[in-house]
Formats: structure tokens, C-alpha cells, sequence
């Protein structure tokens, strides 16, 4: 085996090890629990938390009285743009692995493009893992009485960062800011 044939083969195979840890990221759950507090009350707080995800398609799952905890559920689909560049690009990457071995491995013939039939199913797994039900869960810390309360809300982060950048200012909630901050 040539040089130049073993390291192609080498980068196509750290491609086709890259596009699998991208596919376990993109359908990775990211539920995070933030603390929130308002000088609000709790019921006014409530109120514009159970408005706010109930527009958003959240819906209504009970709760815990004891517990003070209010669930919400709501499907979340895959993205279709994404799943059809991933199943492209994953053609586009089994392709030229059968590429790579059929230069390899000449007595295969051409069979060896037949890899690129694979390439769809990136797509495929990604649709059938990112498509989920989630969770929201809103529970009541501490009130004090007619003002200030606080609330654990565990949610999938991007639910969490919405909601600290839409209702920071209407029902002036505030946590750490760490969601905001941090890189990812």
C-alpha cells in the first residue's frame, strides 16, 4: 500500500469517525436545571411561565402538589434541512471511502462504490434519535409572602436560554446568567 493511498484512506476514516461523534451530538439531550428568581409573586410568576409555554406548544402534563412542581411536554422534531445535508454528506463520505478502496483494492471492481448506499442512513439516524419527547419542569423554591420567589426550572437548555431572554424583562427573571455566558 502506497503512502499517499494509506493516508487517504486514514482521512476518510477520520471522516466517517467525525460524522458519527457529529450525529451523537446533534441528537445528545441537554436538559439543564437552572435556578430562577423574581421579585414577583409566585402566582403572577406561574401564570406567565404556563402562558409563555403554552404558546410556545408546551403542553400541560400535571404535577406534584406536594412537591410544588408543575411538568410540562412537548415533541420535538429533527430538523429536515439538517437530516438531508447529513445524509448527502454522508453519500458524498462513503463514496470516497469506496473510492479510497477500490484504488486500494483493484480486484473489486467497482463494487466497492456501492458504499455510498449507505450514506443516507446518517440521515436516518439522526431523524429517528433527534425526534423525542422533552420535558419541562417548574418548581417553586421559596416564596415569600406577596413578593419574591424563586423556582428550579429543568428544561433542555435552549428552552431555558428562550425563556431567560423573552421574560427577563416582563416578568423580571433572573438567574446566574450562566446559560448565556457559556461557549456551547
Amino acid at each position: 500500500m502506497s503512502f499517499p493511498l494509506s493516508s487517504t484512506l486514514l482521512l476518510t476514516v477520520l471522516l466517517a469517525i467525525g460524522l458519527v461523534f457529529f450525529l451523537r451530538a446533534a441528537s445528545k439531550d441537554r436538559t439543564t436545571v437552572v435556578e430562577v428568581q423574581s421579585p414577583r409573586p409566585a402566582i403572577e410568576v406561574l401564570d406567565g411561565l404556563t402562558g409563555w409555554l403554552e404558546k410556545r406548544g408546551w403542553q400541560g402534563d400535571g404535577g406534584d402538589a406536594e412537591r410544588q412542581v408543575l411538568r410540562f411536554r412537548g415533541n420535538v422534531t429533527s430538523s429536515r434541512p439538517l437530516g438531508v445535508l447529513l445524509s448527502v454528506f454522508g453519500t458524498l463520505g462513503a463514496g470516497c471511502l469506496g473510492l479510497v478502496v477500490r484504488q486500494l483494492y483493484p480486484s473489486f471492481g467497482w463494487w466497492s462504490l456501492m458504499l455510498a448506499a449507505f450514506g443516507p442512513f446518517a440521515g436516518v439516524i439522526y431523524h429517528r434519535r433527534a425526534a423525542r419527547i422533552e420535558f419541562v419542569e417548574l418548581r417553586l423554591l421559596s416564596s415569600e409572602k406577596g413578593s419574591r420567589s424563586t423556582f428550579r426550572v429543568r428544561a433542555h437548555r435552549d428552552e431555558l436560554i428562550a425563556m431567560e431572554l423573552e421574560l427577563s424583562k416582563t416578568l423580571e427573571l433572573a438567574s446566574d446568567g450562566a446559560l448565556l455566558s457559556s461557549p456551547i
